[in-house]
């Protein structure tokens, strides 16, 4: 880092003018990164609905293509049929859709079939461009006749479309939310202004790698949300950290140059082991076979390393160009700064400008909690475990539907074909079955108190297969229809059961089984990298459990709250905060072994380590939980579940845990903190940062 600091300050205008090229490239790609998401994702390799997806392809010709409608709703007395002109207009002009049907009319409704020549998947595309054929949530969605879109592909097009829209909404709010928060922390607006910069520009260039990423490879409709949610706060929390440390030298009267070497060997160092641990965890999704999952993990993956670049090569540049403005209070702030300190560092009652200042804050904080860490640690592990209790019952869903307001045009549609056709018309179980045993499976289908229809049999290209499609009586993402196809996988044993309810089973059952090797995973990971970092085995055994606690508590939250959580949910709050707790983690506990290096005294150490760094905590925490609370105020269900899981994990864990857990842990484990077996010690290795501030500060 210090010659990585050495080598930037002489080609800053060189390292500022890749950055502004890179920005300008991405730039016109994040402005439309959603064009190319999908829905698709969600197929268990191996599983029966794969199976079932891809016999119908390519054994039934064209049965399994996927079913597309317009639902046309005329109020008040009014015709029907323009809508129901222009939409076969739509239609005659698009690829691989054509009208699959008469118009079928029910009071204000009528439901005009249509038929596409692609799966499911790639019909989230097909109905996107008849979206923007009929303007779809514009004009035609307005006024007494109203046109809609329905099917599996409609679903996860109307959804791209929301997820954009809360996305744009999200960043507009949270932007300005963040800025308010570093003006408070810092008192200057350029220095403010530096981690918002940083924030932005990893974002923007994140989103232009989404869009090439999305081109080759599905990438899901969320990834967007999940990207901009992480991006915003660890770019900027990231920069935050390295420019506290900065801002903290140079009023220790440091020379800046010299201070800003400081900051990118200390605090720069622990932003670059938090950004890789956070990419480490992250890659545990990897370890689930879900393209959407994956998809996330991996546009998160993508804006953490962009910032940690960033971190280490854009701000130390700004910093020395910002000069002064960088690490001083701007004029306002000055004055206010000034007053309140005087009134609160003198002793109460006394008017004698020399009289000994009262400790800060902080430092009365760590010694309250350090001089009773019994109390501190179990008041702190109760509230914890009181928050994590109702998790014992998490119960966990997926599917589209459930994704839009009762108000969205799409839900709208879906509700009124519902009317027509039934519920789960849309949603179809496919059974393929031996010739042999098309008789016996129709009937197990018949006596299933959920088929509510059963289309007639339609024979495989070399007649040895037959596939049964059967509508359930609830819709495909309920509870009744999962159930319906377990039962049925056990009454008919030579069928391979697929349609959207089976697939949403099968993806329920990938995650849940998969949760061990990601808990696994993170938990070993964050282990080894502290072990290394710290040097020490008891240290990183107490933040594995108390970052347990952490999640278990944001599980508890989101039962209570939602009752059921998207099936996404569980893995990508596990390692989204396993990855960002250590932020917290390490910016603390490296100040400590600092502090420790220095003086050899444990609570000393934990002390001045904690009261040097609690306001940086704090203030980065804050960041974080506030951003993510916009998610949950303008995203889908399933990112306001994100969002509020990772902002209780992050708001707990940087208050109760780093601010009175973890001290309290330390002062009642004395030397033993530090224990490290002789084979350990002479295999790790050291590092040396914790002496940076020494040899750079003589």
């Amino acid at each position: 880092m210090l010659g990585l600091d050495r080598w930037l300050a002489k080609r800053r205008w060189l390292v500022l003018g890749a950055w502004v090229a890179l920005l300008a490239a991405a730039l016109p790609f994040a402005m439309k990164q959603s064009e190319h998401l999908t829905g698709g994702g969600f197929g268990v390799p191996g599983s029966q609905s794969e199976e079932v997806a891809q016999l119908t392809q390519d054994d039934f010709g064209g049965a399994g293509h996927a079913q597309l409608g317009a639902v046309v709703i005329a109020r008040d007395g009014a015709s029907p049929a323009a809508a129901l002109a222009e939409v076969r207009a739509a239609v005659a002009a698009a690829p691989d859709v054509d009208v699959g049907g008469r118009p079928i009319t029910r009071g204000e409704t009528t439901l005009l079939p249509l038929q596409t020549t692609v799966d499911d998947v790639r019909s989230t595309d097909v109905a996107k461009d008849l979206r923007e054929r009929l303007d779809i949530g514009g004009a035609a969605s307005s006024g007494p006749v109203t046109t809609h879109l329905v099917g599996q592909g409609a679903l996860w097009a109307g959804l791209q479309q929301v997820s954009k829209d809360s996305l744009a909404e999200a960043e507009g709010v949270g932007f300005p939310i963040v800025l308010l928060i570093l003006l408070a922390v810092f008192g200057s607006f350029a220095a403010a202004s530096l981690p918002l910069a940083l924030g932005l520009v990893s974002v923007l260039i994140t989103g232009g790698v989404i869009y090439w990423l999305s081109r080759m490879t599905d990438m899901s409709v969320f990834v967007t949300n999940m990207a901009s949610m992480v991006g915003i706060g660890v770019a900027v929390d990231y920069s935050l950290f390295v420019l506290a440390r900065y801002r903290e030298e140079v009023h220790k009267g440091v020379a800046p140059e010299r201070a800003r070497g400081i900051a990118m060997a200390t605090s720069g160092v622990a932003v670059t082991f938090s950004g890789l641990t956070v990419m480490a965890s992250l890659a545990g999704l990897f370890l689930v076979g879900s393209t959407s999952l994956r998809s996330m993990a991996m546009g998160a993956i993508v804006v953490v390393a962009v910032s940690v670049l960033a971190s280490a090569t854009l701000l130390p540049v700004l910093m020395k160009l910002f000069g002064h403005r960088a690490y001083t209070r701007g004029r306002v702030f000055s004055l206010m700064h000034l007053a309140s300190r005087n009134r609160s560092r003198r002793r109460r009652g006394s008017t004698n400008p020399d009289a000994p200042e009262r400790p800060t804050f902080w430092e009365s904080w760590t010694a309250r909690v350090t001089k009773r860490p019994v109390l501190a640690a179990v008041g702190s592990a109760a509230v914890l475990l009181a928050l994590a209790a109702p998790a014992v019952n998490l119960d966990t869903q997926d599917g589209a539907l459930r994704q839009f307001a009762a108000t969205d045009e799409t839900r709208i549609g879906f509700e009124a074909a519902a009317e027509i056709t039934g519920p789960g018309a849309s949603s179809a179980l496919r059974v393929v079955v031996p010739a042999a045993d098309a008789r016996s499976a129709r009937a197990a289908l018949a006596a299933d108190p959920e088929v509510a229809k059963i289309a007639p049999p339609v024979t495989s290209d070399d007649g040895s297969k037959v596939l049964l499609t059967a509508a359930p009586v609830h819709d495909g993402e309920s509870a009744e229809a999962k159930a319906a196809v377990q039962r049925l996988r056990e009454a008919i044993p030579s069928a391979a059961i697929g349609g959207n309810p089976a697939g949403l089973l099968d993806f329920d059952n990938l995650v849940s089984g998969s949760m061990w090797k990601i808990v696994l995973f993170v938990l070993g990971l964050s282990f080894v990298v502290l072990l290394v970092l710290l040097r020490s085995v008891v240290l990183p055994l107490k933040a594995v459990v108390m970052n347990l606690l952490s999640v278990g508590a944001a599980f508890g939250v989101l039962e209570l709250v939602f009752g059921t959580v998207d099936t996404l949910t569980p893995p990508l709050i596990l390692a989204v905060v396993f990855g960002l707790s250590m932020d917290y983690e390490v910016f603390l506990l490296t100040r400590i072994r600092e502090r420790f290096t220095a003086t050899g005294d444990t609570r000393r150490a934990v002390a001045e380590g904690l009261a040097n760094s609690a306001k940086t905590i704090t203030s980065a925490a804050v960041i974080m939980a506030s951003v993510f609370m916009v998610f949950v105020f303008t995203g889908v269900p399933a990112i306001r579940q994100l969002g509020l899981g990772n902002a209780v994990a992050i708001a707990v864990d940087a208050t109760l845990v780093r601010l009175v857990l973890v001290p309290a842990a330390m002062e009642l484990m004395g030397k033993w903190n530090w224990w490290l077996p002789r084979p350990l010690a002479r295999v790790l290795p050291k590092g040396s940062f914790e002496e940076a501030p020494a040899a750079l500060s003589a």
